[in-house]
């Protein structure tokens, strides 16, 4: 008996190791790194190439909806905390007419 209840706490024990003191957790980055520099460059009437120069390509492109590309970038912290944040950008007759997300262009330039 002694021996199962020993087995069960060294399992329970294993099963917790990521809050065990001396484990270092790695930040995880991913997606595309979007900066509000960037997104000040946009301007409407811009082409995709031109958009594409300024903010890289896109996470997503929707097959079903060519005229849409999305920007997505997570951060996983290594202490457990998480942010999203998302850009889209929405052309139409292949320019830039709207963007929406967390971020909005500063016109006052």
């Amino acid at each position: 008996m002694q021996k199962i209840l020993v087995s069960v706490a060294f399992i329970a024990l294993l099963s917790g190791c990521s809050g065990f003191p001396g484990v270092y957790k790695i930040d995880v980055q991913q997606g595309n790194v979007v900066t509000q520099k960037m997104v000040d460059q946009l301007r409407p009437g811009m082409t995709r190439s031109q958009v594409r120069y300024v903010m890289g390509t896109p996470l997503l492109t929707d097959t079903f909806h060519e005229d849409r590309w999305d920007y997505i970038y997570t951060m996983q912290e290594g202490k457990g905390d998480y942010s999203r944040k998302n850009l889209t950008v929405v052309f139409e007759n292949d320019t830039l007419a709207a963007i929406r997300g967390d971020y909005r262009p500063d016109t006052t330039n």
